[in-house]
């Protein structure tokens, strides 16, 4: 018997004509014409509007605050967070539009399983803040190529690491949150997809290339807010609709598309919905993969990772970046509630929409032939949530798109502009690291909608999966490196490049494979190679991070050991050794590079008058517009007082290593209590 008239939004409307259970593709008339296509109210856009009146007067205030002119104040915020703006960002920055429509895609899919992803966060998080900080502060770094730098000597690594951080950043990161966010707003407005993306990128820019990472971190902490009321919101109403958890567990195995394939598993829900742990060879997430394949990744986003380290460095001290940790890991508890499960309630609901079998109806009802199983979160928010709600969940996802583009386009810049544009011209001066970094930014951004159709396509409409399975090709060598690196003293230089460049060469050989032989449409025949058809992209995660391992302990052991300099104060046996008279030759101010110091004057005062060559008085007799520009990028500072141009050394962005006995304890009372709470959760939804 066909499905197509169940659920609460076919009663009463000329749907399809379901009397007879054959029907062609052609013969269909696309729900996405016949339902009633809700819109954003007069009540909804007066809510959006305030919530972008609200964000931006929070940015404007952080740049007001914040000394945005020098190197640590922009990339850094002054080293002068506290815990809780700290741990908001974090979450922010992990959650974004991504998380959102890809966890609830997935949930819609396959049911609970890509949870392990958020859960598996809870426990990374931790180790960030336990075990790799304390070295990163000692050895007083900014970016995590700079560690390598300082860890390995020489400069490939670090110029190899900062490039690929950049790929990395492009393919898994910038644009599937632009695509996410502009999917959402195509879903509520019916915009054009490269429209809302220009429209929002519009608006992030304002107080992301103006205010620094201050201006970032405490809009963050205002967007968390946001997202969290207007996602339980959601989960409330979808909860209510559905008939609660039972009832979600009964009635998503009837969640049956009216139109799929005969005799075939099409558009069937899986049987094992409702487990994390997997078969371990025939499921799409076996469970080996996810304990082990899907740590290694999780490592190297939450322990080295430019996005989230550099808010951590951000906090005033040891204390305050575990505190902010900590509130991090107990959030993650959240996304199985705020996120997968309502994607699920939206399969229930609207069967023939989101879990849609057959290319041809997936194109017309959104316009991806891999599946519709993305549009399951902005489904549910269009057509569920009253007047009102429906503005502020609208708020919640710019607010979770624009909370990650944000740190992600401030920490690429970081990373271009210390660790390249240093590199290429080592006696820049400060204020021209400020207009670099901020002109990279508008430049990623035209790379990364360029990357968005790939996208759009990739891993079966599933952008979770897509963003997961990148994430296993090019990480798992990478995070190797970084923790032989942290807690292995014998570790060299030869034995790090020769381990990445050996996995990541497999690595991109796996994800050019897996974008020329696309996983087939359900119901073909699997023609692809057998790398790609027998091994899973988490199974190959841990073929990579042993070869790389492997790499680089024996390259490590047949080449000279590495000097004193390069194990002091920057593994985790030697954090606490005295620091060296000259342990300032790596600083994050730019007068680090050699040389730099003695040019920094002289360059500051060409490109000084450069900016003001129309002006024989010097600044005072610039344009308003060109004075306009330099406080909008918070560099007048820097105009006017061009003998401020070399901060004192104390000023180093260096967090403390000292904690208070008390606030100690309490901290690690947390983390056994945070630690016990992720372990009962995957015990009972193993």
């Amino acid at each position: 018997m066909s499905l197509c008239c169940a659920g609460p939004w076919a009663q009463g409307k000329n749907l399809l004509s379901c009397s007879s259970p054959q029907h062609t593709p052609s013969s269909v008339t696309p729900q996405w014409d016949v339902f009633p296509q809700k819109t954003l109210g007069p009540i909804d856009i007066t809510i959006l509007v305030l919530y972008f009146v609200f964000v931006l007067a929070v940015g404007l205030w952080s740049m007001w605050k914040t000394q945005r002119s020098t190197v640590k104040g922009y990339f850094l915020a002054g080293g002068q967070m506290v815990w809780w703006p700290v741990g908001a960002s974090l979450f922010a920055s992990n959650v974004g539009s991504g998380h959102f429509i890809g966890l609830a895609g997935s949930g819609a899919a396959s049911g609970i399983a890509a949870t392990a992803y958020e859960w598996n966060g809870m426990f990374c998080v931790l180790v960030l803040a336990w075990l790799f900080l304390p070295i990163y502060i000692a050895a007083g770094v900014t970016t995590m190529p700079e560690y390598l730098r300082k860890r390995f000597g020489g400069k490939r690594i670090q110029i190899f690491l900062a490039i690929l951080y950049l790929f990395i950043y492009i393919f898994t990161k910038i644009s599937v949150d632009m695509y996410a966010g502009a999917l959402f707003i195509q879903q509520a407005l019916h915009w054009d997809l490269y429209i809302a993306v220009a429209g929002l990128l519009a608006i992030t820019a304002v107080y992301t290339v103006a205010g620094g990472l201050a201006a970032v971190i405490y809009t963050d902490a205002l967007q968390t807010l946001i997202m969290l009321v207007g996602a339980i919101s959601l989960m409330v109403f979808s909860f209510v609709e559905v008939g609660g958890l039972e009832g979600l567990q009964a009635k998503y195995f009837d969640a049956i598309p009216s139109t799929r394939k005969e005799n075939s598993s099409c558009g069937l829900p899986r049987e094992d919905a409702f487990h994390i742990f997997r078969d371990p060879v025939n499921s799409d997430l076996p469970w080996p993969g996810v304990l082990v394949g899907m740590t290694i990744p999780s490592l190297w986003y939450w322990c080295t990772d430019q996005v989230i380290v550099q808010r951590s460095l951000a906090a005033k001290n040891l204390s305050h970046a575990k505190g902010g940790s900590l509130m991090t890991s107990y959030l993650k508890i959240l996304p199985l509630f705020m996120m997968v499960m309502p994607g699920m309630i939206s399969r229930v609901l609207f069967p023939d929409l989101v879990a849609c079998a057959e290319p041809e109806i997936c194109q017309k009802i959104c316009g991806n032939p891999s599946g519709c199983s993305d549009i399951a979160y902005p489904k549910l928010v269009i057509e569920l949530l009253p007047v009102g709600l429906r503005g502020l969940m609208m708020a919640v996802m710019i607010a979770a798109l624009m909370s990650s583009l944000t740190s992600i386009f401030n920490s690429a810049s970081t990373i271009f502009t210390m660790d390249l544009w240093k590199h290429f011209r080592p006696r820049c001066s400060e204020w021209e690291l400020m207009i670099v970094g901020r002109v990279f930014v508008l430049l990623l951004t035209v790379v990364s909608i360029l990357w968005i159709p790939l996208v759009q396509a990739g891993q079966g409409g599933q952008l979770f999966i897509y963003i997961q399975s990148i994430s296993s090709y090019l990480q798992p060598p990478v995070a190797m490196v970084f923790i032989l690196g942290c807690f292995w003293k014998r570790a060299n230089e030869k034995g790090a490049f020769w381990g990445l460049v050996l996995g990541l060469l497999m690595g991109v050989i796996r994800m050019v494979l897996d974008f020329i032989f696309p996983e087939p449409q359900c119901g073909e025949r699997d023609a692809r190679p057998g790398v790609l058809r027998y091994m899973h992209y988490l199974y190959f995660s841990m073929v990579l991070a042993a070869v790389s391992t492997l790499t680089v302990l024996l390259v490590s052991l047949l080449t000279e050991p590495p000097s004193e300099e390069m194990i002091s104060r920057l593994t985790w046996f030697t954090r606490g050794d005295p620091p060296a008279k000259k342990d300032l030759a790596v600083s994050t101010s730019p007068d680090t590079a050699k040389g730099a110091r003695e040019a920094e004057r002289p360059a500051l005062q060409i490109d000084i008058s450069i900016a003001s060559e129309n002006s024989p008085t010097g600044t005072k007799k610039d344009s308003k517009l060109v004075r306009t520009l330099l406080w909008l990028c918070g560099m007048e500072r820097r105009q006017e007082n061009p003998d401020d141009v070399a901060p004192a050394k104390p000023e180093r962005p260096m967090a403390s290593l000292e904690e208070n006995p008390l606030v100690k304890h309490v901290l690690n009372i947390n983390l056994i209590l945070s630690i016990c709470a992720g372990v009962f959760l995957w015990a009972y939804f193993a």
